[in-house]
């Protein structure tokens, strides 16, 4: 492999003008189709193997044209202190809002508060529930501010109204700490490399290729059905990617012409070398995504897919684009320490001898701050690695009391309509009100329909925990009706999701008793379908993702403790960041310094997408801080001095690919939408983890206590195993023969 990007480098180098002409070509194909492509439609929320989808597609069958999966909208009214909704006053401006949400070309259905009994006990809160035949985000912006409107109005006449329900569902926005990330970003890049035209360079290419992945998104977000997150998503993750490769080849570079190698050449081997580690932890990256599509869920598929074809372009741009526009920059990409003199030529396998022995004092006057710390390591392994392990041991704490759960209403922050419409229902009508459940009796089995109805609602109003149920709602037919179930708890509850399962138990008695079958669903059964089925797919996916990754790593180190030592090091670190979440964003600590207007359980897809997206990051660290140990150890050094070594070339390239990361996941913070929220927080601190415990600290432990072990293999497996030459031992073999670059071209296997 090495041999073949090692071409591809020096062929981008040379043909500088074709790469940058075929990138511009795709960055302008994919803005125009962006462009021109018609508005995303409905995101469509379906979880295969559930019974809140079943029952979802049974009410499509059943009852036809009832637009099950319309938008829908709650108008809340509030009477002034000390009046009443029942007034006559009030009661007119509330009818004549009600007539003028009727109008709308795409209301379906409005329901008056004093016709549907939706006024609370004490006459001082009612509704109006609209429901539309789109969805939210395909609602047109006309209907929306009709909505706004007809609100506005019965404010002006001395009512407080809120609307609620997800009509006015909108794009979520990321807000300008984004901007802040790509600047942070800018600043590690100028502070490494010492150059703003070598810094400019990973930002760049990374910029192009968000910009081709998120305008395909974009282009194709109405035929693929992609929500808006897909987009921010692949934005998040592409940029940070983008980046740091970049920088790894960048900096791969400049060491080339610092050994006093001709531009050209040092462009092919910093894409033959460093190109080779970008190669493979892109593979590991988009491994643990696309393995996103084993929890079935089609809207978690498409966002894994889609930020998969993101950090795909990532690795494409960074191994042909970054020699290319190397090309362009000519001397102004100065060698790695050069300050204007030239440095001479060496080309041997000796060890550095700038680099400390492990058994010298860590302050050699030559060696940098990552030589001196790999030092201490392997001079103190057991202690860092205790006190490593200890103090991630100590931030998962918090993850043993994760509550999982689905954003509502009620985790919106206070200041928008849809919270106040949410807490304004609660006070009226209880806190259950906003999370009604969905009764589907399908009695098409049995030979008495409506007692089959009457049994079934008879039978919930006896469970505990539930204030009311409303009659049996039968179609056309006479075999199917809907009951709608009002819990006494809010929908995000323990005692919610007791209740579900309790009417679900209580179904199956009514089933062999009258033939009909009971089904629950509605959104607040639906969320809590989906966390279960994420929980019951995370040891599969782990086994998968992990399992996979395992193998390609064995052939990357060929190596067997490397690769598991990489695997249980993830794993201390994605349940350090699980605890951070949950101390952040449900046990409220630092809440308002992160934005984090309402704690309460954390998105049930959090743990499977962290473990998902963190374990292919954490691969990143993992090759390229380990293969330069690695590259060091095959070339003669011993075990100690190897790790040395890889931290002498690679510790500083690693901090800077780890503070970029983290200033981009972070600058997602200030998104508006919650998922969005924290998944930038979770990928961050799971980032800093990472990177500086465990690649920084555990990893060099655990190789220097390994000793030779560490790089063992079976002899039948190595020779089982394809040679994919990370390390660059073919262009060493070059370089010992004295083969110029023209005549490397045939030396070894790619």
């Amino acid at each position: 492999m090495a041999t073949f990007l090692y071409k591809l480098g020096r062929l981008a180098f040379r043909r500088r003008h074709f790469v940058a002409l075929i990138w511009v070509a795709l960055l302008t194909l994919a803005g125009v189709g962006a462009a021109s492509a018609p508005p995303a439609g409905n995101s469509s929320f379906s979880i295969p193997g559930t019974e809140a989808q079943k029952a979802f597609d049974l009410l499509e069958q059943r009852f036809p044209g009832a637009s099950a999966d319309g938008a829908t909208a709650r108008v809340v009214f509030k009477a002034p202190s000390g009046e009443k909704m029942t007034d006559a006053g009030h009661k007119a401006t509330v009818e004549k809002t009600v007539d003028e949400l009727s109008d709308g070309s795409e209301v379906a259905s409005v329901a008056d508060p004093y016709t549907g009994n939706a006024v609370s006990k004490d006459g001082t809160i009612a509704y109006a529930s609209v429901k539309y035949d789109v969805s939210g985000m395909e609602l047109e912006e006309s209907t929306k501010d009709a909505l706004e409107d007809a609100a506005q109005q019965a404010r002006d006449a001395g009512l407080t109204v809120e609307v609620g329900g997800d009509a006015l569902q909108a794009v979520p926005e990321t807000g300008a700490t984004e901007v802040i990330g790509i600047a942070v970003a800018a600043v590690v890049l100028v502070i490494t490399f010492g150059s703003l035209v070598a810094a400019g360079l990973p930002l760049l290419t990374a910029l192009i290729g968000v910009g081709i992945g998120v305008s395909s998104i974009t282009a194709l977000a109405s035929a693929l059905e992609l929500g808006s997150t897909t987009s921010i998503l692949a934005m998040m993750i592409g940029l940070a990617v983008g980046i740091d490769y970049a920088l790894f080849i960048v900096s791969r570079y400049r060491a080339e012409l610092a050994e006093g190698r001709e531009r050209e050449e040092a462009a092919g081997r910093a894409v033959g070398t460093a190109g080779s580690a970008v190669v493979f932890a892109g593979l590991t990256v988009v491994i643990a995504l696309v393995g996103l599509a084993v929890v079935n869920i089609p809207m978690l598929t498409k966002m894994g897919i889609a930020a998969a074809g993101t950090v795909a372009i990532a690795v494409l741009i960074a191994l042909t684009m970054i020699p290319a526009l190397l090309g362009y920059a000519g001397r102004r990409v100065k060698p790695a320490g050069a300050k204007g003199k030239r440095l001479g030529r060496s080309r041997k396998s000796e060890p550095d001898p700038d680099a400390p022995k492990p058994d010298q004092p860590a302050g050699q006057p030559k060696a940098n701050l990552g030589t001196r710390w790999a030092s201490f390591v392997v001079r103190r392994p057991l202690a860092v690695l205790l006190l490593g392990v200890i103090g991630l041991g100590a931030a998962a704490v918090p993850a043993a009391s994760l509550e999982l759960g689905l954003p509502d209403d009620g985790s919106q922050p206070t200041s928008t309509t849809q919270r106040r419409a949410y807490d304004l229902l609660s006070e009226g009508f209880g806190p259950g009100f906003n999370g009604p459940l969905m009764v589907v009796v399908d009695a098409k089995g049995s030979d008495a329909p409506k007692d089959a109805f009457s049994d079934v609602a008879g039978k919930i109003e006896g469970l505990d925990g539930v204030v009311a149920v409303t009659p049996p709602a039968p179609n056309k037919g006479g075999d199917t009706a809907t009951i709608t179930v009002i819990p006494d708890s809010k929908p995000s509850s323990v005692q919610t999701e007791d209740l579900v399962h309790s009417i679900r138990d209580a179904g199956g008695d009514i089933e062999a008793k009258t033939g009909a079958e009971t089904l629950v669903t509605g959104s607040t059964a639906m969320n809590i379908d989906v966390s279960e089925k994420l929980n019951d797919a995370l040891v599969p996916y782990l086994v998968l993702v992990v399992g996979l990754a395992f193998l390609l790593l064995i052939v990357v180190f060929r190596s067997i403790l490397v690769p598991l030592k990489a695997a249980l090091g993830f794993l201390l670190s994605v349940m350090a960041a699980l605890g951070a979440v949950v101390a952040v964003f449900q046990w409220g600590w630092l809440s308002g310094l992160m934005g984090v207007e309402e704690t309460g359980p954390v998105m049930s897809m959090m743990p499977i997408f962290m473990v998902g997206v963190v374990f292919g990051l954490a691969m990143d660290y993992e090759v390229f801080l380990v293969t330069r140990m690695r590259e060091a150890y095959v070339h003669g050094e011993k075990p100690n001095q190897a790790v040395v070594t890889g931290f002498k070339h690679g510790a500083r390239v690693v901090t800077a690919a780890a503070v970029i990361m983290m200033a981009v996941f972070a600058g997602f913070i200030g998104s508006s939408e919650s998922m969005v929220k924290m998944i930038g927080f979770g990928l961050a601190i799971a980032v800093f983890f990472d990177a500086f415990v465990v690649r920084m600290a555990i990893v060099p432990a655990v190789l220097a206590l390994l000793g030779k072990k560490a790089w063992w293999l079976p002899k039948w497996l190595d020779r089982a195993l394809p040679n994919v030459d990370v390390e660059g031992e073919g262009l060493r073999s070059g370089d010992e023969r004295g083969s110029g670059p023209d005549e490397d071209r045939e030396l070894v296997r790619a």
